[in-house]
């Protein structure tokens, strides 16, 4: 999920150093003082959590007619929120890193996150600037909610990518206004 305003909309999932591991605590907590309906209520947490990851690349090989061998994606913002340069338990960087192993060729870029990102995944490619990341990419990934992503023209980057399609994973983007350029928007959470 993310957060607009005080709005929660539908996303990619959340991570950080703290949430995840907070909630796995309370798993064993609740586990060793017996609370099963908690326990039950946390392990369904951290799983719709992990999901979200999963139907995300789910949706990319969609979006790829089934198959994203070989396919150019470029993945835009791998913080788990704008502002932050924090890269621990990406749900981004961890939907990149799926994508790579099922052969797609990945290029990453984000603001303030790409440094501390390659210590944790130093084998998917990072670029400098939004231009490298979708110039020839066949699927455009928007999964940080950055203000530089936010502002997009769907012209400027329909004009350099290879295929116009649009996952946002942060259900943020404006769907009417990315389809009049031309683009397949998807997002999760939408029809």
């Amino acid at each position: 999920m993310s957060h607009v305003g005080h709005e929660v909309v539908a996303g990619v999932g959340f991570g950080s150093g703290c949430l995840p591991k907070d909630i796995r605590a309370f798993m064993a907590r609740a586990g060793k003082r017996g609370v099963d309906q908690a326990l039950t209520f946390l392990r369904e947490v951290d799983s719709i959590n992990v999901r979200r990851r999963h139907r995300l690349v789910e949706l990319a090989r969609q979006e790829c007619d089934g198959d994203v061998l070989g396919k150019r994606i470029a993945v835009l913002g791998i913080a788990f929120k704008p502002e932050s340069d924090d890269a621990r338990e990406s749900p981004a960087l961890n939907v990149a890193a799926q994508l790579q192993l099922q052969r797609a060729h990945v290029s990453i870029y984000d603001p303030r996150t790409n440094q501390s990102a390659r210590r944790v995944y130093p084998t998917l490619r990072y670029v400098d600037d939004l231009a490298s990341a979708v110039r020839n990419a066949d699927l455009v990934l928007h999964l940080t909610e950055w203000e530089e992503f936010r502002g997009m023209d769907p012209e400027d980057v329909g004009a350099m990518v290879a295929k116009r399609r649009m996952l946002d994973g942060r259900n943020v983007l404006d769907p009417d206004r990315w389809r009049s350029a031309g683009w397949s928007y998807r997002a999760l959470g939408r029809p």
